[in-house]
């Protein structure tokens, strides 16, 4: 039996045919196929965009009070609390041996901290769901930018111990340290020794979450590629901070913006946060 093939014609014929849907297709699927990719690329740079915000949400949420400090339009500094709570702040004159009061801090005497002179020990009132630890800092009454910065409202934790059940429920030891005579409010915070200053930077198309000391340069830090990569894709970033947008001295906010871009698409989100500085 003689077997026929295609002819040269025939074969023209479904070349033809065949180029004809194909361009058919692209024309039709192509930007649908483009569209998808593009609105992946928005989607992607979104949720980095809304992460890092949120990131640095959380961070200024947690800020020391007044500890924001705006260093430039793409870069602001704060420091970060471990945890806080309320110290005792007179002795326990039903419970405290030997007399007179006050007595020297020992498992039958108290340890108030009394801001009139240097304190070495004190009692913690409330629960710490998260412990300090050595070298951790203790800072009460940050009035200023510059007091929790300069040290002259903290103390560096030497050792934990735990007081009698009616003193409190944790003793704090620390260096001697004197801290503001004026204060009255009787709580305080606990700043990390690994994490003393957060830098939020943005150098060149990368916003930067550099952990550095109390004394850290802060014009050479935020011009340092180093640090956590919080985003990348940045086209541009405003750090804007009001100390005093309240109604009071104690009510600070801090408006940040990110615009990032990849591949011919970009996106742009701002968020705002309202700053309690009341210490």
């Amino acid at each position: 039996m003689k077997t026929r093939g295609f002819t040269l014609v025939e074969l023209v014929l479904v070349i033809g045919i065949t180029g004809i849907l194909a361009a058919a297709l692209t024309v039709f699927l192509k930007p649908a196929i483009d569209s998808y990719f593009d609105s992946r690329r928005r989607a992607d740079l979104s949720d980095m965009a809304d992460t890092a915000l949120r990131r640095m949400r959380q961070d200024i949420g947690q800020a020391v009070p007044n500890s924001v400090r705006s260093v430039s339009a793409s870069c602001f500094q704060l420091v970060p609390t471990l945890i806080g709570g309320r110290y005792r702040m007179d002795s326990d004159t039903v419970n405290d041996t030997p007399t007179p009061l006050p007595c020297t801090p020992s498992g039958t005497c108290s340890a108030p901290l009394d801001v009139t002179q240097a304190t070495t020990v004190f009692d913690v009132l409330t629960p710490l769901t998260t412990l300090p630890a050595v070298n951790d800092w203790v800072v009460i009454d940050n009035q200023n930018a510059d007091d929790v910065y300069t040290g002259t409202n903290r103390g560096q934790i030497s050792a934990l111990g735990t007081p009698r059940a009616t003193d409190g429920l944790h003793r704090l030891t620390v260096n001697s340290t004197a801290f503001p005579s004026g204060y009255d409010g009787g709580s305080f915070v606990v700043v990390p020794n690994a994490a003393q200053t957060v830098f939020y930077s943005c150098v060149g198309n990368v916003l930067y979450r550099t952990v550095a000391t109390f004394a850290a340069n802060q014009a050479a830090t935020c011009a340092l590629t180093s640090g956590a990569v919080v985003a990348t894709d940045v086209a541009a970033c405003s750090f804007v901070y009001d100390s005093t947008h309240g109604a009071t001295e104690q009510s600070g906010f801090v408006w940040m913006r990110l615009e990032l871009s990849r591949s011919g698409e970009s996106i742009a989100l701002a968020h705002g946060v309202h700053v309690d500085n009341l210490p």
